[in-house]
């Protein structure tokens, strides 16, 4: 017998390991790359944002539409290589709550998932009031006299219904989901832009950096409302448990879509920006830019391809967010922040069951009470959008300030990751700042909301940390090795799950 055999055979003890996950029930290492990617992919919705919320920058920014798409790509990539820190050594399901209290404690913690949370949640709701404001698009061509508030609401169960079922049955499914149908959208989408920048002609480099595209105000503004094109880029840490390979998969896949999505936004950016000039029109005042366009040179079949690609887009995000929400609410759970009902998993499937009956009735109530009250579409859909990228940029901001803390705390701290998280978190609460003010100003209640979410989570956060009830020791948690995976393991005492 070799030496090798005999300590295979008669292992040294190693102790410390766990008998159990700190975040058992999910259905552990039982996703690849692939769909690691498609989970931040879809709540991201390239194919969607690419189209609607080059509209909103247009809005603000016209002159500086693509400068502010490309100067949020630059801050959004610095964040991902922020958040990899983390994403490199923890495996969690907690994204940014989790990363957050790791670094900075557990009020900050308590903060930064009250923030994912609402920024997960508006994001969904934004979803699927895209999704229905696409589809009645789509009927409102065929059916005129059909569409109307009820179809509108009929269109949503309907949504909600199938997100449902794919939050409940296993993150393969819904991974695979939006994989096939945010893939097919983006190349819908691509393919419609390609073509119409060839019947466009040479750019004009004056139609797209107008006089003032380099006005630091206007490019500010932009910028802030180009990052809601971005948000929800961080989602694959949620899948941190459930991923193959998780601290190689989790970090590529953040990274990747923003430098993905970046390239779509650029690419839809000069399309609109270089039609519209082209036409003589003004983007911001477009309702449909994409199908504008079409029309214009001849391609209105395509538009309509392009409306299904983006309606279809619209539901992988709806899915993507809501699998995103339910793994941060079920490590609240795990915590002992939530009810212990939110870290349920469902024995066969591996999903967090609970959280999905916790979080659901909200994220469909929202959009049908709004729909039903007679609220515009549109309106619902900037309010919820707004609300979302605020709450994604502050849980942003937390983290990037906890990163070079908890760097430090375990001896890891390089100058160049403490000068990208210092940057990032200045430069991202500027942009809120400056979004609030501008988003103000159009009479927007977002900022009302967010300052109402902002009272109600500090009250509630000031109150979980006086409590005595549950204590919150174990506050972030994350995926750990277990004894039985490691040579020699010796288990030790694990404290009962809050599951």
């Amino acid at each position: 017998m070799t030496a090798l055999e005999r300590a295979i055979a008669r292992p040294e003890p190693v102790r410390g390991f766990g008998s159990r996950s700190p975040l058992e029930g999910l259905d552990r290492r039982s996703v690849g790359f692939s769909d690691v990617l498609a989970q931040s992919v879809a709540a991201v919705a390239p194919a969607a944002a690419a189209t609607t919320v080059v509209l909103l920058v247009a809005g603000v920014a016209p002159h500086a539409t693509v400068p502010s798409i490309l100067v949020a790509g630059l801050l959004s990539f610095l964040v991902a290589q922020t958040i990899s820190q983390f994403a490199r050594r923890l495996a969690a399901a907690g994204s940014t709550y989790t990363y957050t209290a790791r670094g900075l404690g557990q009020g900050a913690g308590l903060a930064a998932g009250a923030a994912i949370v609402l920024g997960h949640g508006a994001i969904a709701m934004f979803a699927l009031l895209g999704g229905a404001y696409y589809v009645t698009f789509l009927l409102r061509g065929l059916w005129p006299d059909l569409v109307d508030t009820s179809t509108i609401a009929g269109v949503l169960v309907v949504e909600i219904a199938f997100v449902a079922l794919v939050l409940v049955r296993g993150i393969r499914l819904s991974s695979r989901i939006a994989l096939v149908v945010e893939g097919i959208s983006v190349l819908l989408i691509v393919v419609l832009l390609i073509v119409l920048l060839v019947r466009i002609g040479p750019i004009d480099p004056g139609a797209v950096f107008e006089a003032g595209s380099f006005d630091p105000a206007m490019i500010a503004a932009g910028s802030m409302i180009a990052l809601t094109a971005f948000v929800g880029f961080e989602s694959a840490a949620t899948l941190g448990v459930e991923a193959v390979s998780p601290l190689r998969t989790v970090p590529r896949a953040i990274v990747w879509t923003v430098v993905l999505s970046a390239g779509l936004y650029v690419l839809a950016a000069l399309a609109q920006v270089a039609g519209f000039a082209e036409i003589g029109a003004e983007l911001g005042a477009s309702t449909s830019p994409i199908n504008d366009l079409a029309a214009a040179y001849g391609l209105a079949g395509w538009g309509v391809v392009a409306d299904i690609g983006i309606a279809a887009s619209f539901l992988a995000c709806a899915i993507g967010s809501t699998t995103a929400l339910t793994r941060v609410l079920f490590t609240m759970g795990r915590d002992g922040v939530l009810p212990r009902i939110a870290g349920r998993a469902h024995p066969r499937f591996g999903t967090p069951v609970g959280a999905v009956l916790l979080s659901l009735p909200i994220i469909a109530g929202v959009p049908l009470i709004v729909t039903l009250a007679g609220i515009p579409i549109r309106d619902a859909m900037h309010a919820t959008i707004a609300v979302g990228g605020a709450g994604y940029i502050v849980a942003y901001v937390l983290v990037c300030v906890a990163a070079p803390f908890f760097l430090h705390r375990i001896g890891e701290l390089t100058l160049r990751a403490a000068v990208i998280a210092g940057f990032s978190a200045v430069a991202l609460a500027a942009a809120l700042v400056v979004f609030f003010i501008v988003d103000a100003r159009t009479g927007s209640l977002a900022v009302w909301i967010v300052a109402g979410a902002a009272v109600v989570s500090g009250a509630l956060i000031a109150v979980r940390l006086r409590s005595t009830a549950r204590p919150l020791d174990r506050m972030g948690s994350y995926d750990e090795p277990l004894a039985s995976q490691v040579l020699g393991g010796v288990a030790r005492e694990d404290r009962p799950s809050h599951g």
